[in-house]
């Protein structure tokens, strides 16, 4: 837990954003001929100083914020989720000064660093080194106080090699490996980080958590907006989400992301394509239909045993196949993986049935993503979601009732053994 302080330094009261979308008219589909008879009559009306009809695009306004109202501590470490376009990135471009408010009101102490989408930040045609110097002016500091850092910085990127190079020739990574050396090391008080981070290799993403942590502990102040919610759980300790450009929750992570997730997944049960061409897959193997057995109670529990089936179309006759069946949590937790034994194929339809047995899930909401591996090490084909499945909890004589911690539960074997009053030995 970070100890933020009593000092606000973001004071966001009433915001709103409100965008115009211009939608033209529908897609003009007549005839060659119609069209240059509409020309001529068009000219004629001209000549006869007739006005020309004309069909003006639509306008429609779009609220990215509305009415949003929010207070960040120094110190605070805060996430911010919510499906695409719930205007998360709106309202950290609002609070890194690139675009301006239609309504409300943002007071800011403090200088801020920000790492927005690639290409934000940097100018193109400037080195790497020059880029460096740029964005330290840009916060107000001077050679000195960028020199003082400039080391580190470079040292973090892991650019080294491509200093003097123009950014223009980065590739997506490089940039983003040094735009948030740049942001984390130049010591803003507040430190807004988007999405922009997956474009990094895990190791990297891994590394900007630590430093994102470091600042943090120091003091200053961090925003930050992912997809992914055990980095964001691991940050920060308060979540704000968005949808729809409103505040919707806010308050600890762990509660917040429990909340949004629980929400925004829809339960997927059981899925099937009559027509194999549309179902999931390629010219290899396609998913034809995925279902949770529940058994005869048709619900799933802590204490019921559970069978994931699939049935998937080979068109690869005489090669080595096995499925695997991945479970994660909402979270993206991996809770387990498991592999069939490995089968020479036909080209026929394959029936796979994955048996999870009882008292091992915890209460919680489950993904299957479904695999299919040539080789015992060629993927052919995987299906994200293939179920999305609730489990729900039981009362049991004795035991807590109540959320237990911990991705899965398993009723282990106990042995309990009680000394005799008075006696010390087992």
């Amino acid at each position: 837990m970070n100890s933020a302080s009593t000092c606000t330094v973001i004071d966001i009261k009433g915001l709103g954003k409100r965008y115009s979308i211009t939608r033209g008219a529908p897609e003009d589909r007549s005839s060659l001929r119609d069209a240059l008879s509409r020309s001529i009559a068009n000219v004629g009306a001209r000549l006869m100083l007739r006005p020309v009809p004309a069909s003006a695009p639509a306008r429609e306004e779009f609220w990215a914020l509305d009415d949003v109202s929010i207070g960040i501590r120094e110190g605070e470490r805060v996430g911010i989720i919510g499906k695409n376009g719930a205007g998360k990135s709106t309202l950290l471009k609002i609070l890194s000064r690139i675009t301006e408010p239609t309504s409300g009101s943002v007071r800011i102490k403090g200088r801020v660093a920000s790492l927005l989408e690639v290409g934000t930040g940097f100018h193109p045609e400037l080195t790497g080194r020059e880029n460096i110097f740029l964005n330290g002016a840009i916060l107000g500091m001077n050679r000195q106080e960028i020199r003082r850092k400039f080391d580190e910085i470079v040292a973090f990127s892991e650019v080294e090699k491509f200093l003097d190079t123009p950014v223009k020739r980065y590739s997506s990574g490089m940039y983003v490996r040094l735009a948030f050396a740049v942001a984390a090391h130049l010591e803003p008080e507040i430190l807004i980080v988007d999405e922009v981070l997956a474009v990094g290799d895990t190791q990297f993403q891994k590394k900007c958590l630590g430093k994102m942590e470091e600042v943090g502990r120091q003091g200053r102040t961090v925003l930050f907006v992912s997809h992914n919610m055990i980095a964001l759980q691991s940050l920060c300790d308060r979540s704000i989400w968005l949808d729809q450009g409103r505040v919707v929750d806010d308050g600890d992570s762990g509660a917040v992301v429990a909340r949004y997730l629980q929400r925004t997944s829809q339960m997927v049960l059981e899925q099937s394509w009559d027509d194999p061409a549309s179902a999931p897959g390629n010219g290899q193997v396609r998913l034809c239909s995925a279902r949770l057995d529940c058994g005869q109670t048709g619900h799933a529990t802590v204490a019921t045993p559970l069978a994931v089936e699939f049935t998937l179309e080979n068109d690869l006759p005489g090669v080595e196949l096995n499925y695997s069946m991945h479970l994660y949590s909402l979270d993206g937790t991996c809770v387990f993986n498991s592999a069939s034994r490995s089968f020479i194929a036909q080209r026929s339809r394959v029936k796979g049935v994955c048996h999870i047995p009882a008292n091992l899930l915890n209460a919680e909401v489950y993904r299957v993503k479904i695999m299919v591996v040539r080789d015992k090490s060629l993927p052919l084909f995987e299906a994200k979601d293939a179920l999305v499945f609730e489990v729900s909890d039981v009362e049991r004589d004795g035991a807590w009732f109540g959320k237990w911690a911990g991705v899965v539960r398993p009723d282990l074997a106990w042995e309990i053994e009680t000394a005799a009053p008075g006696d010390r030995q087992l």
